[in-house]
């Protein structure tokens, strides 16, 4: 038996887990928030993590650990000039001061077809390639300063072996930065001088089950990469498995073997940590439907407008919801609204709009899942995360809107658990005990597991009463 950990810096704090090699149990955690003022900022001088890192493996959590496994936030850009320093705070998140730099970089570059036959993904405002954009228009001495890019797992890899001259990342994390392809596995760098307006040095991307380095105490880093594909490998799924991700806004990412390209823009072509690929398909409105009906009907809390909604019924009386409160990406509607139909005096109760709002979250991502099946993705289990999907109404309903078994594992720190399984498997290879293609079999998540069983029929009715709504509001709005 040996010892690993894995670390997830994330927006907000840094979690470490202690795993066993060989089954992958938790042994000891740790915690740690980042020391940051007032609320998240979108610069942030990646010190922070490094303080927050030392904080959460205080008290001897490393002792006897021999590899650690590296998650961090995803579309962070760290720019440090020549000699190695930070040129300016590390820019992360969803920066909405970008937004004119993502539609400048699709014009530049030809279109939404163009930039997604180049790397997979059309650019948005999150992404590290517009953030370099920005950085050209708004900051150009800093911009001209920048001769190495890094995104946080990187940056922090770097620092625990010690700043070598050697700079690596893995294709999970690449392949969110808009300028390395997941389909040709290689760098796009005319795109970073498109965007930054020059060429930068950028790390070197290592295989899954690759090591970075060795710290100088003999303890081996892995490859690292970022939240989401750290998270997948945590909650260990596979080919078949998709992952439905209820936040303020939605995503739905699935295993693939292939990456796929997709010209409307709707479907994100990420790799995942493990060697095949991940498309990634986002709404703008999950949780925060949600959180808008409770506020109309009065409610505190979720778990009240869950209590509400399970006194209605599947169909929520004639009541459908198009949940595009904050315009939509998928499909691309940005500058849309919501939409209520079905109002009948017998269906103008609190009950039946609070079901309304559940089924409409879930439809919305069902129409996401369609995305991914529309590709040829194959979807035979989904996994359903955040903590919105403990609620008693989105259980009662996501099943047979889904279509498929419905797995709703126990919380845990999966990124934190997927960094650490890295670790693992750089480990066993290096002793030549693992195979490089296959990671270790950890025993899977705890879970309860939610079947269709005979509401599907009723399920896939009110999934098609919110299609027929949404084709008679925004008809064809797939197929722009």
């Amino acid at each position: 038996m040996g010892i690993v950990a894995g670390l997830d810096s994330s927006p907000d704090f840094t979690r470490i887990v202690v795993c066993d090699t060989d089954t992958g149990a938790v042994l000891r955690q740790g915690y740690a928030p980042h020391p940051l003022d007032g609320d998240r900022p979108a610069d942030v001088d990646p010190q922070a993590w490094l303080l927050s890192l030392g904080e959460a493996a205080g008290g001897g959590l490393l002792e006897g650990v021999q590899a650690i496994g590296v998650s961090a936030q995803q579309n962070a850009v760290i720019a440090l000039d020549a000699q190695g320093n930070t040129v300016r705070p590390a820019m992360v998140g969803g920066d909405r001061r970008t937004q004119v730099a993502a539609a400048d970089l699709i014009d530049a570059l030809g279109g939404r077809e163009a930039w997604a036959q180049a790397v997979g993904s059309v650019p948005q405002a999150a992404q590290p390639v517009t953030k370099l954009r920005w950085l050209a228009k708004n900051e150009p001495d800093a911009a001209l300063r920048a001769a190495i890019l890094m995104q946080a797992h990187d940056w922090l890899v770097w620092q625990l072996l010690g700043r070598p001259v050697r700079r690596t990342t893995d294709r999970g994390g690449a392949s969110g930065t808009g300028y390395w392809s997941a389909a040709t596995g290689s760098y796009r760098t005319d795109l970073v001088d498109l965007a930054l307006g020059h060429q930068v040095m950028l790390p070197e991307v290592i295989g899954p089950a690759e090591a970075a380095g060795t710290t100088p105490e003999g303890l081996l880093i892995s490859a690292g990469t970022g939240e989401t594909m750290a998270a997948a490998f945590g909650l260990g799924i596979g080919l078949g498995d998709a992952v439905v991700s209820l936040g303020a806004s939605g995503s739905v990412m699935a295993v693939h073997p292939e990456a796929l390209v997709d010209g409307t823009g709707m479907i994100t072509a990420l790799a995942d940590a493990t060697g095949m690929h991940l498309p990634v398909v986002t709404t703008l409105n999950a949780v925060r439907t949600l959180r808008g009906t409770a506020e109309l009907l009065g409610l505190s809390d979720l778990e009240s407008l869950s209590d509400l909604a399970m006194k209605s019924t599947p169909g929520s009386h004639g009541l459908v919801l198009l949940p595009y409160l904050e315009g939509e990406r998928t499909p691309s509607l940005p500058h849309t609204a919501g939409t209520l139909a079905g109002l009948r005096r017998e269906s103008m109760k609190a009950e039946h709009l609070a079901r309304a709002a559940f089924e409409g979250m879930l439809c919305g991502l069902a129409d996401a899942l369609d995305v991914l099946r529309g590709r040829g993705v194959d979807v035979r289990r989904i996994f359903l995360l955040g903590a919105a999907a403990e609620l008693p109404a989105v259980q009662a309903a996501a099943p047979a809107l889904f279509g498929v078994q419905v797995v709703v594992p126990q919380p845990a720190d999966y990124a934190a658990i997927g960094a650490a399984r890295q670790a693992a498997w750089a480990l066993g290879v290096s002793q030549g005990a693992l195979d490089p293609r296959n990671p270790p079999a950890w025993q899977g998540a705890a879970a309860q597991v939610l079947e269709p069983g005979e509401e599907l029929a009723v399920g896939q009715a009110v999934r098609q009463q919110y299609v027929s709504v949404r084709e008679q509001t925004h008809p064809g709005a797939f197929r722009a």
